[in-house]
C-alpha cells in the first residue's frame, strides 16, 4: 500500500526531486488554500496508482520560500513535473484526476516511445 505523497521542503528538495531516478510530481500548496485541499485526495490516488513509477510530493509554501521563488510559484496549487532534474510539465489550479493522470502518463511514455 502506498504511503501517499511525500512532504518535502527547501532542505530536501534537491535530494528528493532533482536527484530522483523517477519522475517527480511536486504539489506546491498551503493548508489554507481551498483548491489545494481539493487536489490533496487526487494526489493520494495518483501516488498509489503510479507507485514505483512516479514520486508524488507536496511542498507547503508556508514552510519554505526559497524553492517556490526559484520556480516562480505565483499561485497555488501549482503542480510541476520533474524528470531527470528538469521541469517537464506544469499546471496551475485544481484539475480533475484524469487531466493530471494524462500529464504523468505523457512524461512516462512520450509520443516517440509509443510507436506513433
Amino acid at each position: 500500500m502506498s504511503k501517499g505523497p511525500i512532504s518535502i521542503n527547501d532542505d530536501s528538495f534537491e535530494e528528493t526531486v532533482l536527484s530522483s531516478p523517477l519522475p517527480v510530481l511536486v504539489d506546491f500548496w498551503a493548508p489554507w488554500c481551498a483548491p489545494c485541499l481539493i487536489t490533496g485526495p487526487i494526489l493520494e490516488d495518483l501516488a498509489e496508482e503510479f507507485e514505483g513509477r512516479v514520486l508524488v510530493t507536496k511542498f507547503n509554501v508556508d514552510e519554505g520560500s526559497r524553492t517556490p521563488a526559484q520556480y516562480g510559484i505565483m499561485a497555488i496549487p501549482t503542480l510541476i513535473i520533474f524528470k531527470d532534474g528538469k521541469e517537464v510539465g506544469r499546471v496551475v489550479g485544481a484539475l480533475p484526476k484524469h487531466v493530471l493522470k494524462g500529464k504523468l502518463e505523457a512524461v512516462l511514455w512520450p509520443q516517440s516511445e509509443k510507436g506513433t
